[in-house]
Parts: C-alpha cells; structure tokens; sequence
C-alpha cells in the first residue's frame, strides 16, 4: 500500500463533474417516489431546521437538500463546525434525539484526505457526511461535536468523488491480498455517519455508489444500522460492501437509539447481495454485561438459522469490544442513563489515549482478550461458516 501524495488533497488538478461517471450521462438517485418519501423515512427526520454555509446552500447538492426540505427554516451559518447555539450548548442534551431529527447542517468539506486504515478497509476516504440521525449511546462520532450530533451534509460531493479518484489511480492494482479484500482495495466511505441514513437526504450515497462501479481496482465500504431500501436500486455491481453491524436485540434496544431493529437488518442481507452488493456484518461493539455471553449464542443461531447459504457463503465479519469516553458517558446521563448502566463499567475498564487524542476507556487487557477469545469460540460453536476478519 503506498500513496506518494500523503498531503491533504486541495482539489486541485483533475475534476470532473458528476456526469462523467457513466457514459451518456449522469446516473439518477433513488426516486422521488422511493423509501426516502415514506412515513417511516418522514419520522426518522422530521427536518424543520437546516443550518447551511452559504455557498454550500448555492450548490447543486445544497439545492437539492433544501427542495427535499421546503418547510425548514434556513440558517446562515460560517462554518458548519462552529455554529452558536448548537455546538458547544450543554442544554442541547435535553434535546439530543430531537436535534438528531429535526436539524441539517450543510457545509463543504474543506480538507480532503485519505489515510491508511488496515482492518476493514486499506484506506478511509473523505466521508460525506459527518454525523447521524440515529442516536447510538455508544457513538464517537458527537465526543467532538459538544452536545449535539445532527447530520452534516458535505455538498462538495463531486469534489470528493474526484479526490478518491486520484487516490485510486495513485495505488495502482492491488497486488497482494490482506485481511480487507483479495483483490481490491477498499476505501470506508462513511467513517463518520451512516450512507443509509444519508440516502434519504440527497443522492450523495448514490453518487460514491456509482462512481466504485467504475473504477475495477477499488471497492467502497460502509456499515449500517439502518435498512433503506432506496439502495436496492442502486445497482452496485459488485464494487460496494455494505457491513451490517449486529448485536444481540435486547443490547440494541437498549444502546442503538432510532435505528432498524436487528432482525431486520439480517433480513435485508439476502436482499442486498441479490442486489449487486456484497454483504458482510460487524459484531459490534460488544458489550460485557451480565448474560452477555448467551446473549451473543442466541445471536449467532439466529444468524445460522435464517441467513441464506449464498449469503453465508461470502460472509465476513468484524468483532469490535466497546469503547467508550467520559465526556460521552457524561452527556448521555444527561439523555439516557439506563445505557450507562452497561456501557460505564470502571471495574472492568482502563483509560486509552486514543489516535486523535482524546481519552478514552476500554475494557482492560485481560478481561478484554477474555472476552474476545469467548466470542471467538461462540462464532465457531454457533456460526462456524462466518469468517472473521479481525477481532480487538
């Protein structure tokens, strides 16, 4: 793996317009008349407020959200990281689901980098979004936002597409296989936000999903806690994975606030792959509570049980043990203390400076590889088909 221009990409050099992915025109995005118009779409964001830089408002992407949203108010805003009254205001956590809901922010992403990453994917590239309308007690994402977390819209998507472009290009084919693909590599494309839930906002999910499909060296990536079947028509050709991330129902009830229910999401697997796509799960985060062992058995069943042999077939999955913050342990007692009845356990738990810097905690050393080497042993015992790609 190797990028000789490891600088942050100012977009200079070759751009292309949207229209150039497939020959004879652009490629539409779902449907007016697609899951992104129904009810349940509607009660997932009842946007009534977007807070939008102004020439991000301007653009083609900034025009289509605001005709998505014509009866929400339109703030002007400098930045969309810096915006008074919703960063940064420690009474927004009354508000936290409410804002996830029904705020929009608009903004150009200003600084356009791909860095290495090694374990579900070679490289993450710049998301286009940032933020989430599902409320996840677990979420880094809100630990840098200051009690709020709402989707940002990056509408600067050609832009994007053509900075991943030119990483692709720069890497050449992928010459030897690793633990993220045999033969391709892969780029996360939604790191920070979830590209189902953004697909009911605009087409830039819809864009990264067609703009993989031709480019026969890489493969997009992004997991989910959402089910939009918007997607199904996207027609991925095979160069776009999406990762379902699963844990057992009662957990998700608990931690994954707005989100599919899990059977649900292991419903649509059979779908998805019918579609075009390839399908792989995430194990995460797991949670060490009381019961959680069996927990995870009963999961694991369920899975063998219901999924599909071509879908089992092509399966992987990743385990990721819980991390969590004080800051964000803080906020949600503010919204949701019954989640840090499981997700805060200082008995079991040790600080860890993280890559950005900030602190976090995690479980400690022992019983953490415990824990793996257990789920280990359940996926083998219960689902012994589902191969694991990594597990920390």
């Amino acid at each position: 793996m190797h990028d000789p221009s490891p600088a942050p990409d100012d977009g200079s050099g070759t751009l292309f317009g949207l229209d150039a992915l497939t020959p004879g025109g652009p490629v539409p995005g779902p449907t007016a008349t697609g899951f992104r118009d129904s009810p349940a779409a509607r009660r997932l964001l009842p946007v009534r407020e977007i807070h939008a830089e102004p020439a991000a408002a301007a653009s083609p992407r900034g025009r289509q959200v605001l005709a998505r949203f014509p009866g929400a108010r339109v703030v002007e805003v400098d930045s969309h990281w810096r915006i008074p009254g919703l960063h940064g205001n420690e009474g927004n956590v009354e508000r936290w689901v409410r804002i996830k809901g029904e705020t929009l922010v608009l903004g150009e992403r200003k600084t356009l980098t791909t860095r290495p990453n090694g374990r579900s994917a070679d490289w993450i590239a710049p998301g286009a979004s940032n933020g989430c309308a599902m409320a996840c007690a677990y979420c880094y994402v809100p630990r840098r936002k200051g009690y709020a977390n709402p989707v940002t819209v990056f509408t600067n998507i050609d832009r994007i597409l053509a900075h991943i472009g030119r990483h692709i290009a720069r890497q050449g084919p992928k010459t030897e296989p690793n633990q993220c693909d045999d033969q391709a590599w892969v780029y996360d494309v939604g790191e920070n936000g979830d590209c189902s839930v953004d697909a009911l906002i605009c087409d830039n999910t819809a864009d990264l999903v067609h703009a993989f499909r031709q480019w026969p060296t890489a493969k997009a990536s992004f997991a989910t806690k959402f089910v939009n079947p918007d997607l199904l028509a996207l027609d991925p050709c095979g160069r776009t994975r999406i990762r379902f991330s699963l844990m057992p129902p009662d957990d998700s009830r608990l931690l994954d606030v707005r989100t599919s229910p899990v059977a649900e999401r292991i419903a649509a697997a059979a779908d998805f792959l019918d579609a075009g796509y390839e399908v792989h799960f995430n194990l995460s985060p797991v949670v060490v509570r009381p019961g959680w062992e069996g927990a995870w058995a009963e999961l694991l069943r369920h899975l063998d049980d219901v999924l599909p042999e071509r879908v089992r077939r092509q399966a992987a999955a990743e385990v990721i043990m819980l991390t969590h913050n004080r800051e964000l342990h803080e906020v949600n007692l503010g919204w949701h203390p019954r989640a840090e009845e499981v997700l805060w356990r200082p008995e079991l738990q040790e600080a860890k400076r993280s890559e950005n810097g900030a602190l976090n905690v995690r479980y400690r050393a022992g019983a953490k590889a415990e824990a793996v080497a257990r789920l280990r042993a359940l996926v083998a015992e219960h689902a012994p088909w589902l191969r694991l790609r990594y597990a920390f």
